[in-house]
């Protein structure tokens, strides 16, 4: 697809002749993910389509505990040292961002009061800066407020090379971020970007408290009590985790959104592998969610069969791949273990590389995982 004919589909999309559902879906198969997507419709000043929730509860709590079972389990539950969803995961039921995203590709303010856009001024029309306005009701866990000076901590703190935090790839482009007010904030990038919110929104973006963190900036980093007791802005405030087994929270009675979070409790039980997780879940029910489900589908199919649960089948973005290292990881240069001056003493030869690439079954991949 050339520069002309992906004009004329945004253009589509702009008379309502495309759906935006359809655009995103086209632009997946082309290897993008549905937030690209959608970043080319805001910067191309298309609105956002409106999000309609399943499911609106009237009150907060009574839901009891939700049960969850992570086969992979997380180690820590600090967002900018996730290794991995696992721990991606296990930090949001704590931390937040400015926005998420809905299936659709769409922006969903979080910790923002609105999403930037065109239309209301706080996108640039250069592509040079965004301006996030933050909601004025929102307190972290032990009470204090939460403003524009965290969020400008946390990209300080990013970006600090002794802080050594594996969200930095998403912060990089940015020159500075201006505190406009208490709840205002201008983030100027180094050149126009179409990924304006990747910094602040999904997994990466999820914000810590300066308040807290300030003080292991840098090379204590590592040091900080609250990578294992997180003090967040979420639904769930912090009650237990056991690293590599469970974490256990709470309900957050001063949630900023109404009416939320349903469930009483929330446990993410960690461990085990996929074939377990999915009976847990979908067979005898001792579970109520499982995530990464990569199981045959022929023993999805049975185990839903006369069981308590279902799979549900998400498209995504997402793609499972194997990294090679051709560095050397048991060496040091300049104080560096798998520095780019070293070489990796049989990753580096094609011959073993191309036994490795003979060695993965693309066909069964194909047909029994994402057939």
């Amino acid at each position: 697809m050339d520069e002309r004919e992906l004009k004329e589909l945004i253009g589509q999309v702009k008379a309502r002749t495309l759906s935006r559902r359809r655009f995103v879906q086209l632009m997946v198969g082309l290897g993008l993910t549905a937030p690209m997507a959608a970043h080319m419709l805001a910067s191309a000043g298309v609105a956002q389509a409106q999000v309609k929730w399943s499911f609106n509860p009237t009150k907060r709590g009574g839901g009891g505990i939700l049960k969850t079972l992570w086969w992979q389990s997380p180690t820590l539950l600090n967002p900018h040292f996730a290794n991995g969803t696992k721990d991606q995961d296990a930090s949001r039921i704590f931390y937040e961002p400015l926005g998420s995203y809905d299936p659709d590709g769409n922006i969903i303010p979080v910790l923002a009061a609105e999403v930037p856009s065109l239309q209301n001024g706080l996108l640039g029309k250069d592509g040079l800066s965004v301006t996030w306005r933050l909601k004025k009701n929102v307190t972290w866990h032990d009470g204090k407020p939460f403003t524009a000076d965290d969020v400008v901590f946390n990209w300080e703190y990013v970006m600090d090379p002794a802080t050594a935090a594996v969200s930095v790839g998403q912060y990089r482009d940015i020159v500075r971020i201006d505190k406009l007010d208490s709840h205002t904030v201008k983030i100027v990038f180094k050149s126009p970007t179409p990924f304006w919110s990747s910094p602040f929104c999904g997994p990466y973006g999820q914000v810590i408290p300066k308040h807290l963190f300030q003080a292991y900036q840098g090379d204590k980093s590592r040091e900080a009590p609250n990578n294992l007791k997180p003090v967040g802005t979420g639904p769930f405030r912090f009650v237990d985790f056991k690293p590599g087994d469970i974490v256990r929270a709470e309900l957050n009675p001063n949630y900023h959104v109404p009416n939320r979070p349903f469930f009483d409790q929330l446990e993410m039980k960690g461990g085990g592998d996929a074939v377990s997780a999915a009976r847990a879940v979908i067979q005898t029910g001792e579970f109520d969610y499982a995530w990464n489900m990569q199981v045959e589908d022929e023993i999805l199919k049975r185990l839903e069969q006369g069981g308590k649960g279902r799979a549900d089948i998400v498209a995504g973005g997402n793609i499972e791949h194997i990294q090679v290292n051709n560095t050397d990881p048991w060496t040091e240069a300049d104080g560096e273990r798998s520095s780019i001056k070293t070489k990796h003493p049989f990753l580096t030869d094609p011959a073993v590389r191309q036994a490795l690439n003979v060695l993965v079954d693309r066909g069964s991949v194909q047909e029994q995982i994402y057939g």
